[in-house]
């Protein structure tokens, strides 16, 4: 059961890049509220945003204004309470499975040699890797490599997870098995997560609640959508079922209405939008039927 306290939360959050005529404001009046043990999808368009949301999460770069807080403390730099899983694995290279997981903890964790030992390898095995405990990144395929991260990740115990489009590079068929291996992990750990994503259905797949974000400039979220789905879900059956296809038709109708460019350009020059359009020949007609 989700508890109603939010764990994260964002007030008023505005972030832009440049200066004079050169700036471009990305985000604007960002406001969020994260439950604990909730999985949070944010679904947009590419290049709206995205990464800079979640960086400033990660304290990586800093909000212009607005107040972004984890557990009641304002976030103002990177900390081992939010662990990012990034799109590219960030791996060092010369270093194994195990040993690119056994820096983050060896960072973090001051516990004797058995202790560390037995919790990596605890990790390793939540990814399905412990064949390949041994081997270094360029022994292994992209999702495997994708794992690694993912593992190392969660060994650094955060208090959220923070996936940043991690599957999008990845062919179809690695990144369903993926998906399934994200969802497996988060029932058996109930960390709380935020997946951003451009894919709608990997938000009904995996989240409790997906909030799409506009399209830039000045990027903002828009409504919140409960994915009421019973879990564990099953790829094959969710895509036929009516609500699955009932939320999906929601969020996309947001995203290529007014979460769209046109329908934002359209307000903000006072211009009729899509719908007003419609409703104003509709209503001439009308007139003229009359």
């Amino acid at each position: 059961m989700l508890m109603t306290q939010p764990v994260l939360s964002l007030t008023n959050v505005c972030k832009g890049y440049g200066s004079a005529k050169q700036r471009t404001e990305v985000l604007q009046d960002i406001n969020l509220e994260v439950r604990r043990g909730e999985f949070l999808a944010i679904v947009g368009y590419s290049g709206a945003g995205k990464t800079t949301l979640i960086s400033m999460i990660a304290g990586l770069i800093s909000p212009d204004s607005g107040r972004i807080e984890l557990n009641g403390k304002q976030i103002t730099e990177p900390g081992p309470d939010r662990g990012v899983v990034f799109q590219n694995y960030s791996l060092l290279p010369w270093l194994t499975v195990y040993e690119n997981i056994a820096l983050a903890v060896d960072s973090l964790f001051d516990w004797p040699t058995d202790q560390k030992r037995a919790y990596i390898e605890k990790h390793i095995a939540m990814v399905n890797l412990t064949p390949a405990r041994n081997k270094r990144p360029h022994e292994l395929s992209g999702g495997m490599r994708q794992r690694v991260a993912v593992a190392r990740a969660l060994a650094m115990n955060p208090a959220i997870l923070l996936l940043d489009e991690p599957l999008g590079a990845l062919d179809a068929l690695t990144r369903a098995t993926l998906q399934d291996e994200i969802e497996r992990i988060w029932e058996q750990d109930q960390k709380t997560v935020i997946l951003i994503t451009n894919d709608v259905d990997e938000g009904l797949l995996l989240a409790d609640r997906i909030i799409p974000l506009s399209a830039g400039p000045r990027a903002t979220l828009g409504p919140s959508f409960d994915v009421d789905l019973d879990r564990p879900r099953d790829r094959k059956a969710l895509g036929s079922g009516p609500r699955f296809k009932r939320m999906k038709k929601e969020i996309l109708d947001w995203l290529l209405g007014p979460g769209s460019r046109k329908h934002r350009m359209a307000v903000a020059t006072n211009q009729p939008t899509p719908a007003n359009k419609r409703e104003l020949v509709s209503s001439r007609a009308s007139r003229g039927q009359a």
